[in-house]
């Protein structure tokens, strides 16, 4: 399981990391403090991409064990 969910979170965090950055880029109040912001993003997108990869890891294996 734990080498699907590490498939899984590079690409969950890369979205998560995008999304963040897109959306600290696109706010001018944010722009103001994107040096700050973005590296606050990525670091987010990683540690919130683990629970998920977790999570998607799991349903994947459940639905195709089965099979």
């Amino acid at each position: 399981m734990w080498k699907l969910a590490a498939v899984i979170h590079i690409i969950a965090m890369t979205v998560l990391m995008g999304v963040a950055v897109i959306v600290i880029t696109s706010i001018p109040s944010l722009m103001d403090r994107a040096k700050l912001l973005i590296p606050v993003a990525a670091a987010a997108g990683f540690v919130l991409g683990l629970p998920i990869s977790v999570v998607v890891a799991k349903k994947i294996l459940a639905q195709t064990r089965g099979a």
